[in-house]
């Protein structure tokens, strides 16, 4: 496995650490300035700044979230790498049982910068949700 790859992998584990146990403000470890998200949930999100409040608003006081990527494939080209993984995502409180469950599937495109590799574009589709 070459370094990028090794490090694209590693971006989308910090992805999901961001996601389970940052705040809102440490998704600039894992996306650039000027991401562009598109999802189910969030429609078409624009720059940095669109994620963060997103981030912020759709927070849940007492939700917890463990996200496990798999299934990742990497296709290095110079500084850009198109990728695509399994998500699933589980929803719970602390110390109970998960109440909502989701399987997604994404497709990244991430750059190389001047702090490391970065996604600068993110499709995530919903292929399943599962509410008790």
């Amino acid at each position: 496995m070459t370094t990028e790859r090794w490090e694209i992998e590693d971006l989308f584990a910090r992805l999901a650490r961001v996601l389970d146990e940052g705040t809102p403000e440490d998704i600039r470890q894992v996306y650039t300035k000027d991401i562009l998200v598109r999802s189910p949930r969030g429609g078409e999100l624009r720059g940095i700044d669109e994620v963060l409040e997103y981030l912020r608003s759709t927070a849940v006081d007492g939700e917890l979230t463990q996200h496990v990527h798999s299934d990742i494939l990497v296709s290095v080209d110079g500084d850009r790498a198109e990728t695509s993984a399994n998500q699933l995502t589980f929803f719970y409180r602390d110390g109970q049982a998960p109440h909502r469950r989701a399987g997604l599937r994404l497709k990244y495109t991430a750059v190389r910068t001047g702090e490391g590799w970065r996604f600068e574009e993110a499709n995530i589709g919903r292929a399943w949700v599962q509410e008790d």
